[in-house]
C-alpha cells in the first residue's frame, strides 16, 4: 500500500479491518461483523475496534475532497467511502504454483483482556506451549503490531518453540487502556501480578527487557516461589534521575520536551534519532519505518513522556541482593539506551547471577546480527532447551 509514492506499513489487524472495510465499500459494515471477521476466535470489545479504526484513518489521511475515507456510522459501524477499482485475478502460471515454497505455519496467538486493583483494562496474549515465559512489559510495546515486525518477530518465534510464551501491553500502550491516571514502577509490578494471575501461570520463567527489568526483579523479591528463572537483558536497577549527574538530566528534559511535541508526526528527523538510540547497527529502511509506525501505534505523546518519567525514577539497586532465583543477565557491550554498566552492576550484585555480554550497539536484538544467535544459545542452555548443547559439552575441534 502507498501514499504518495511511499509504503505505508500497517499492523495485522489493522490492515484485516481495512480488507474488511474495502471489499464492502459503499456499505455499512456493522461493528459486530467487524469483530466477527477480523477476531473470529477471540473476545474483543468495540473499544479495540475504535482504536483500529483510529490507527487506519492516521495512516491513510483524507482522500482528495478532504474527506476520510472511513466514514463512522453512529450506534452501527463503519462504511468505506472512497470510490474503488477492482482488478480482476492473476494469471499464475503451473510452473510458479509447483515451485512456490508452503507457507510458514506460526501459532496462533490468543489476546484476552484483564482489569487491575485501579480499574487499568490490560491487553495481554498467549502462544506456543511448554512450559510458560512470561515477558514483563516494556516501553512501547503493542501486542498485535509486534506479530510481524522486523524488531519482534524472531523473538516471538524463537521463544514459542519452547514455552508457552504470555506477553501483554503496559498501561498507556498497545491495546490496553491509553487514559490511566498514574504510572509508576509500583503499578506496573502490580500491573504484572493481575496478568500472570489471569493468565493462570502459577511458576514460570520471567523476562525482563528494558525497564522490564526492574518489573521483573521487582516480583521475583515479591514472589520467588513462583519465578523459575529470570532473564535480564538491557536492564537497569536505576533509573535516569538516580545515575547520572545534572548537566545530563537537562538532557533528558529536553528529550521529553521532545516526546511530547513530536511522537507520532513522523518527523524525519526525530524519528532517526528515536530509531538510531534503541537500533543503531545493521538497521534496515523497514526497521525505520516500524519505528515510526510504532509511535504512533504504540501511544500518546503525552503517555510516551510520562513513562519515560517513571522510568527516570526507578530505584531497586537495593533488592537486588534479594533475588533468589537463578538469573542470568544479558547487556550489549555499546547499548545506546542504558549504559552496559547497568548490566554488570545487575550481574555482580544479584547473587549467583551469570553475565553474558553481548557484541552489539543495539538495545533490542535484531534477527541478523551475530550477538542474537549468542543470546539465543545461552538463554536456550540456561532454560533447559532440548535442542540447545551447552557449550562445555561441545567437542573440541
Amino acid at each position: 500500500m502507498l501514499r504518495d509514492g511511499e509504503p505505508i506499513t500497517l499492523p495485522p489487524k489493522d490492515l484485516e479491518t481495512l480488507l474488511v472495510l474495502v471489499e464492502n465499500a459503499g456499505h455499512i459494515v456493522e461493528k459486530k461483523e467487524l469483530l466477527e471477521r477480523v477476531w473470529p476466535d477471540v473476545f474483543v470489545e468495540e473499544g479495540n475496534l475504535a482504536r483500529h479504526i483510529f490507527n487506519l484513518r492516521q495512516g491513510l489521511g483524507d482522500s482528495a475532497d478532504g474527506r476520510p475515507y472511513i466514514e463512522t456510522i453512529p450506534r452501527r459501524g463503519y462504511r468505506f467511502t472512497a470510490p474503488i477499482s477492482k482488478l480482476g485475478p492473476a494469471v499464475v502460471s503451473q510452473r510458479e504454483i509447483s515451485s512456490a515454497q508452503p507457507p510458514l505455519r506460526i501459532p496462533r496467538q490468543e489476546i484476552r483482556f484483564c482489569v487491575t486493583g485501579d480499574g487499568v483494562r490490560l491487553a495481554w496474549a498467549s502462544v506456543g506451549s511448554g512450559h510458560p515465559l512470561v515477558k514483563a512489559a516494556n516501553w512501547l510495546n503493542h501486542l498485535d503490531f509486534e506479530w510481524e515486525s522486523p524488531i519482534w518477530k524472531h523473538w516471538i518465534e524463537q521463544l514459542t518453540r519452547h514455552h508457552r510464551l504470555i506477553r501483554y501491553d503496559e498501561r498507556g500502550n498497545g491495546l490496553s487502556d491509553w487514559e490511566v491516571q498514574d504510572m509508576s514502577l509500583e503499578l506496573w509490578v502490580r500491573d504484572l501480578e493481575t496478568v500472570v494471575d489471569s493468565a493462570g501461570a502459577d511458576r514460570f520463567a520471567l523476562l525482563g527487557i528494558s525497564q522490564g527489568g526492574a518489573v521483573a526483579i521487582s516480583y521475583a523479591v515479591r514472589h520467588p516461589e513462583r519465578v523459575s528463572h529470570l532473564i535480564l537483558h538491557g536492564a537497569y536497577s536505576r533509573g535516569w534521575n538516580n545515575r547520572v549527574p545534572p548537566e545530563q538530566l537537562e538532557e533528558r528534559v529536553a528529550m521529553k520536551t521532545l516526546v511530547r511535541s513530536n511522537w507520532g508526526k513522523n518527523l524525519p528527523g526525530f524519528s532517526e534519532m528515536f530509531a538510531k538510540r534503541f537500533v543503531p547497527e545493521n538497521t534496515a529502511p523497514e526497521h525505520q519505518r516500524w519505528w515510526d509506525d510504532l509511535q504512533r501505534v504504540s501511544t500518546s505523546p503525552g503517555n510516551a513522556a510520562r513513562v519515560m518519567q517513571a522510568c527516570d525514577e526507578i530505584d531497586v539497586r537495593d533488592l537486588l541482593p534479594s533475588v533468589s532465583v537463578p538469573t542470568l543477565v544479558f547487556h550489549c557491550d555499546r547499548d545506546q539506551v542504558t549504559p552496559p554498566e547497568e548490566g554488570r552492576i545487575l550481574a555482580s550484585e544479584i547473587p549467583d547471577a551469570r553475565f553474558v555480554p553481548l557484541p552489539s550497539a543495539n538495545h533490542v536484538l535484531l534477527a541478523d546480527e551475530p550477538a542474537w544467535k549468542i543470546f539465543a544459545h545461552e538463554l536456550g542452555v540456561f532454560l533447559g532447551w532440548r535442542d540447545i548443547v551447552p557449550s562445555r559439552l561441545r567437542k573440541i575441534s
